[in-house]
């Protein structure tokens, strides 16, 4: 008896250890795949609404930009009127200065020719009248007016004097004199010829006023 309960058990026990391999199928239920959730569809008026909204963006982004350039552009400008405003300046105040030393050296080599023009003219007039027709005097006299042009061609004239109202701008009295015919004031003879340039006094006339 022993011996057959012996085999029982061991005929049982296989089907135990497979019992025991065999997975429960019962305790550990199927787990549910995920099933991914399919894009949602936008509404038309949705999709129209960013659109307008992308477009709103673009358009200010434009706007600046462009701002900026036009900003940029009229900085520039001013820049470039300033620079020409200043150039202008400087082109003004260097022809001024320019024609300013020109004056002053034209001024400085007429006061050397003045007394050059006063020795002809005191030469010519103590020439007798008897020969005032001879050659050499009369291209003495062809010199001197060739030289009187050329001063007036460079704006050089002489200042009126005899006659005139003494004018202290213009006039300088070395000494009185009486004159009935002239009213005091007056020049009544000039000693030496005075001159003008371009209506700058080069040299005052020296003259004789009647007291």
């Amino acid at each position: 008896m022993a011996e057959e309960r012996k085999q029982e058990e061991l005929e049982q026990e296989p089907e135990t250890v497979l019992e025991q391999q065999e997975p429960d199928a019962a305790a550990e239920p199927e787990k549910d795949q995920e099933t991914p959730e399919a894009p949602s569809e936008e509404k038309p008026e949705e999709a129209e609404e960013e659109g307008k909204d992308k477009k709103t963006i673009f358009s200010r982004k434009k706007d600046k930009k462009e701002e900026a350039l036009k900003n940029q552009i009229e900085e520039l400008q001013d820049k470039l009127m300033r620079r020409m405003a200043e150039f202008e300046n400087f082109r003004k105040r260097t022809d001024k200065e320019k024609t300013a030393m020109y004056e002053v050296g034209a001024r400085s080599v007429i006061e050397k020719i003045l007394p050059v023009v006063d020795n002809f003219e005191r030469g010519l007039a103590m020439v007798p009248e008897e020969n005032r027709e001879e050659p050499f005097v009369d291209g003495m006299n062809k010199i001197y007016r060739q030289l009187m042009a050329e001063l007036t061609n460079l704006g050089v004239k002489p200042i009126e004097a005899v006659g005139q109202e003494f004018n202290p701008e213009l006039h300088n009295a070395v000494m009185q004199v009486e004159n009935e015919e002239l009213e005091s004031g007056t020049v009544a003879q000039e000693l030496q010829k005075g001159y003008l340039y371009k209506d700058t006094v080069v040299r005052h006339s020296m003259v004789a006023v009647v007291q």
